[in-house]
C-alpha cells in the first residue's frame, strides 16, 4: 500500500521501490482498500529486499517494526525514515470486514503520513 500511495503523491518527483523482509503476496485487502480511494495496486508484487542490493537510494523507508530491525543497510548516504503502522493480521485470523477495516485504517494512516512526506521532502 506504501508504494502505491507514494507513487500516486509523489508522482514524477519520485522513483518508487517497494520490498519486505518475507516477501509472500499482494494481500486482497490491500487490493481493495487501495482501490476504494482510486489507486490499483493489483498488479503489484510482493518482492524481496535481496532483489535491491546494491543499489543506491535516497530514503530507506520502513513502516514496520520488523523490517526497521532487519533491514540490510544499502550503500550510498540514504536517509533512513521509520514510522510503525499496524500490521494488518493474517487472512486466517477474524472475518474478512474486520480484516478490510484494519487496512483501510492502515491506508489512510500511511496516506496523511507519506504526505507530509512528499510535502516535507523528508519526514
Amino acid at each position: 500500500m506504501a508504494e502505491g500511495l507514494l507513487r500516486e503523491l509523489g508522482g514524477d518527483e519520485f522513483t518508487v521501490e517497494s520490498a519486505g523482509v518475507a516477501p509472500s503476496k499482494v494481500r486482497r485487502e490491500a487490493v481493495e482498500a487501495m482501490s476504494e480511494i482510486g489507486i490499483d495496486i493489483s498488479r503489484h508484487r510482493s518482492k524481496s529486499i535481496e532483489e535491491f542490493a546494491g543499489q543506491n537510494f535516497d530514503f530507506i523507508i520502513t513502516v514496520c517494526d520488523n523490517a526497521k530491525e532487519t533491514c540490510p543497510i544499502f550503500p550510498g548516504s540514504a536517509t533512513r525514515i521509520h514510522q510503525s503502522f499496524t500490521d494488518p493480521p493474517p487472512e486466517t485470523v477474524g472475518d474478512e470486514e474486520s480484516r478490510l477495516k484494519i487496512f483501510r485504517e492502515v491506508r489512510d494512516q500511511l496516506r496523511e503520513w507519506l504526505n507530509d512526506f512528499v510535502r516535507s521532502g523528508k519526514n
